[in-house]
């Protein structure tokens, strides 16, 4: 099949604005960081309900203050997980999620039983879910932001702000790469009917891989005794990025859609960018957690 040089000058530019709008986001600061994540909380929110209407076709007529209640109710999660680092003087961000929430919880069903024409459960099981999807999700990568999940000293970080991030990001591309690449050359069994595509040899030597070169920067760069929390980070973050991928496109076969939306041409949506991560995202988190409390 023939190159098409316009999609493919299409996809590049939008591959490498994409980069950049995330490695600012990341590296500038703690509110570069939190503004990107929030504007791609909204981003998936939109694109899930609209799922959500295609696979459930009564989920449109859900009323504006559901639609747009649920979106800041899973908004204050991450304010509510914010840690002591996202303040603005000596104000707490969490605190304002926790607020949030609580006006949240007693005002949002009052509403719903004044505007809406039938309280369905099942409506509010859809809403539910995109909030431990997403929002759940979300927050808790919020409050891995300022992790450190090791210390030598009061002062010195082993693995300090952001780098659990950065190694999920990571871990999660070298496996997509490494598993189109080892499934292109060896798969041969299917890894499921929801992604024909892959394979279970590819999804195996992409988790294997992943685990190992970052394990090999891990003993050049990193502190020795650090490999074994830095290759199950990795490891976590592969096999449940992969089953995230799986999750959404098994959403998006409900749906009966290619993609979850469009805001990157080319690439597709929100969901279909992140995918991977928002599932990752309370494994890694609980990992780290029993690590902190059993290791230090």
């Amino acid at each position: 099949m023939a190159l098409n040089m316009a999609t493919f000058r299409t996809r590049t530019l939008t591959a490498v604005v994409f980069a950049a709008v995330m490695l600012f986001g990341l590296f500038w600061n703690q509110w570069s960081f939190f503004v990107l994540f929030t504007i791609i909380h909204f981003g998936c929110w939109t694109e899930y309900q609209r799922l959500m209407e295609k696979i459930d076709p009564e989920y449109k007529t859900i009323s504006p203050f559901h639609r747009y209640g649920v979106q800041l109710a899973g908004w204050s999660l991450m304010l509510f997980f914010a840690g002591r680092d996202f303040t603005i003087g000596d104000f707490e961000l969490s605190q304002a999620g926790l607020w949030m929430g609580l006006i949240g919880l007693f005002i949002l069903p009052i509403v719903e039983l004044l505007f809406a024409r039938q309280i369905k459960p099942k409506l509010i099981g859809h809403s539910a879910l995109g909030l431990v999807y997403i929002s759940l999700s979300w927050g808790l990568l919020v409050n891995l932001y300022q992790t450190h999940i090791f210390h030598l000293s009061d002062t010195f970080y082993v693995i300090g702000p952001n780098h659990v991030i950065l190694l999920m990001i990571a871990s999660i591309w070298i496996n997509d790469t490494m598993a189109y690449i080892v499934g292109s050359m060896i798969g041969r069994r299917p890894l499921s009917a929801i992604s024909p595509k892959k394979t279970w040899e590819g999804t195996v030597g992409g988790v294997l891989l992943s685990v190992g070169v970052l394990s090999v920067w891990a003993y050049q760069v990193a502190q020795s005794f650090l490999l074994v929390p830095i290759a199950l980070i990795v490891f976590i973050s592969a096999v449940m990025g992969t089953i995230g991928d799986l999750f959404e496109s098994k959403l998006k076969r409900m749906a009966g859609v290619k993609d979850s939306g469009s805001f990157m041409p080319g690439h597709g949506g929100f969901l279909d960018r992140f995918d991977s991560i928002i599932f990752a995202t309370p494994f890694v988190w609980l990992f780290v957690q029993l690590f902190k409390t059993f290791f230090q």
